[in-house]
């Protein structure tokens, strides 16, 4: 059926798949390396509780059947065979059919994760990698030509998720339709990365410009999406552009990167590629699908035009068909909290983190697209003590214990010889040091002291 073939789409759906298997290979590497010190037996917010605390309605997963550190290990890990092994093409080399097989393999054990990962998997991009490895199910490979239903359904989930992230702005901070939200965010947001301290110094005329233009691709290049090409590749060039310079300016996991996935399915060389006749059953799964996705998109598309517009939510707990947005609010001043620890009680050493900022001489480093869940709670954490209540003492005391898994976690452990016999979180004010005081001192950070954010915690005489 040519109207259900788009052949012309070969090289957008390459690239789509190859991107979007790259992406979940990230996200199950940082659940096998993560998981144990966070939801694992002996975690901050274990597994087993959270099952027990819910229903399998609510929180469909694989773990319903069995949990143990050892099979979330086994799943984590064959989620980063299959997504590697797809990303270099295995899902062409087998049949249609098979292919699926291996896209619903990936969903549904990352979707296995997501739903027992608690506030560790709070993030918009969980949902967003879920809804988006739903949709590869039903696009493909090389021995049929791309379905036109699915390839829009692509363009529609990353309509939403700039729209919803323009239209959060506009909504939200006024410092967004002043222009001037860009003056703070390079500084305040949740993990500089290791060119955020120039761009926070960039002149503020640039600044407003980067505001500007943010608005006008977020709210302009979607719809453009949906025209006649060539204008649909140059509206997902300006969101590729876009989310370049959005990874170049810091790190938000894999949120750019996939976001980059999305664009790249709207591309088109021109040029027609020869492809059997569509299977009817292929056809008929996609247009069922479709469907269903066009009927879960209900409360999605209220929300975007909702003046009461709210931010990653999922609707269903399959994540299936989401809302999206992000920093509909921007913080001017940064907090931080640092975590010390003390072998006599008088003397304190600081806990340094992989990605969070913490030693003021320490340039913040590049790490997304992988995620670094502990170092962006942490930052929740400065924001509002709420964020960290469930789970902050639990990981004082895993300092103090000396555990392992959870040191794993950290750049580095102060005391490699023997845990410290107290512990305490401080509340630290951070602002990045301007060019004179960076020439002066060498540091990329100057910080004051705002006071004690929980307790001192002590390790018992016996321990």
């Amino acid at each position: 059926m040519r109207w259900f073939d788009a052949s012309g789409y070969w090289l957008g759906r390459l690239l789509f798949q190859r991107a979007l298997a790259g992406v979940y290979l990230v996200g199950f590497l940082a659940a096998a390396r993560q998981f144990r010190p966070l939801i694992g037996e002996h975690g901050l917010l274990p597994v087993p509780g959270h099952l027990v605390r819910t229903s399998a309605r609510r929180t469909p997963t694989l773990f319903r059947l069995h949990y143990s550190d050892r099979f979330f290990a086994s799943v984590a890990w064959t989620g980063v065979l299959l997504a590697a092994a797809v990303a270099a093409g295995l899902a062409d080399l087998v049949p249609l059919w098979g292919a699926m097989l291996l896209w619903i393999a990936l969903w549904a054990l990352y979707l296995s994760i997501v739903n027992v990962g608690q506030t560790w998997y709070s993030f918009g991009w969980e949902s967003l990698l879920l809804e988006t490895g739903a949709l590869a199910v039903f696009l493909g490979n090389a021995h049929t030509a791309p379905p036109w239903p699915v390839l829009l359904l692509v363009r529609w989930l990353l309509f939403r998720v700039e729209v919803g992230a323009g239209l959060i702005k506009l909504r939200g901070d006024s410092c967004w339709r002043e222009l001037t939200c860009l003056y703070y965010h390079h500084e305040t947001q949740p993990m500089p990365g290791p060119f955020s301290w120039w761009f926070h110094h960039l002149p503020r005329p640039l600044h407003r410009v980067e505001a500007a233009a943010n608005h006008l691709v977020q709210l302009g290049a979607p719809v453009a999406l949906f025209l006649p090409q060539p204008v649909a590749t140059v509206a997902a060039g300006l969101v590729v552009l876009t989310q370049l310079w959005l990874v170049l300016s810091g790190n938000f996991a894999w949120l750019n990167w996939l976001t980059i996935t999305l664009a790249l399915s709207a591309v088109s060389t021109g040029s027609q590629r020869a492809y059997p006749a569509t299977p009817d059953w292929f056809l008929a799964g996609v247009l069922a699908w479709t469907v269903l996705v066009l009927l879960l998109s209900y409360r999605p598309a209220s929300n975007l035009l909702s003046p009461r517009q709210v931010m990653n939510r999922s609707f269903d707990s399959l994540h299936l068909v989401n809302t999206y947005g992000a920093f509909g609010s921007v913080t001017r001043v940064r907090h931080e909290v640092v975590l010390e620890g003390s072998a006599d009680g008088h003397t304190w050493l600081c806990y340094e983190f992989r990605g969070k900022p913490g030693d003021p001489r320490a340039r913040p480093r590049q790490f997304a697209p992988y995620h670094l869940r502990l170092d962006w709670l942490m930052w929740f954490a400065a924001i509002n003590p709420g964020y960290a209540r469930p789970w902050l003492a639990p990981l004082l005391r895993k300092l103090l214990a000396g555990d392992r898994d959870t040191l794993r976690l950290l750049r580095g452990n102060p005391f490699p010889d023997r845990p410290p016999v107290q512990v305490r979180a401080t509340l630290y004010r951070y602002r990045f040091t301007t060019p004179v005081e960076r020439h002066a001192t060498g540091a990329w950070w100057h910080r004051d002291l705002v006071g004690p954010y929980h307790r001192v915690l002590r390790r018992s005489a016996n321990e």
